[in-house]
C-alpha cells in the first residue's frame, strides 16, 4: 500500500520531476500552479493533457474501464471541471487514495500517447 507522507503539490512537483527525460513531455515548468485556470499545472504529451494537479488532487486521463475500475474501488471519482457535465476519461483521485501516482501517471501517458486527434 502507498501512503502519502507530504503535501500533494509536493507529491506533484516529485512526480513530475520523474518525467523530464520522456521525450514529447510538454509543462515540466509549471508544476503546482493550479491557480492559473484549468490545466495550468498540467503535463502534455502532443499537446494533450495526460496529468494534472487540480485543488490538491492529482487528476488523470485514463481508458473508461480503468476510471470505472478505480472508482469502483473506492479510489476515486470522474472529474467534474465546474459545468455539471463529468468527463468519462478523467479520474480525480480520492485524497486518502493509496494508488502510487507514478504508474498512474505513466499510464494515463501511454493512454494519451497511442490517442490520435
Amino acid at each position: 500500500m502507498h501512503c502519502p507522507t507530504s503535501a500533494p503539490a509536493e507529491r506533484y512537483v516529485r512526480l513530475v520531476e520523474k518525467f523530464h527525460n520522456d521525450p514529447g513531455v510538454t509543462g515540466l515548468s509549471n508544476t503546482a500552479q493550479s491557480s492559473r485556470g484549468f490545466g495550468a499545472s498540467a503535463l502534455k504529451i502532443n499537446t494533450k493533457i495526460f496529468v494534472m494537479l487540480v485543488n490538491d488532487a492529482l487528476v488523470v486521463k485514463l481508458p473508461r474501464e480503468c476510471v470505472m475500475a478505480l472508482i469502483a474501488a473506492g479510489q476515486g471519482q470522474r472529474l467534474d471541471p465546474g459545468h455539471g457535465r463529468v468527463m468519462h476519461e478523467w479520474l480525480t483521485l480520492a485524497p486518502a487514495c493509496d494508488v502510487a501516482w507514478l504508474p498512474l501517471a505513466r499510464e494515463a501517458l501511454a493512454f494519451v500517447a497511442s490517442r490520435r486527434g
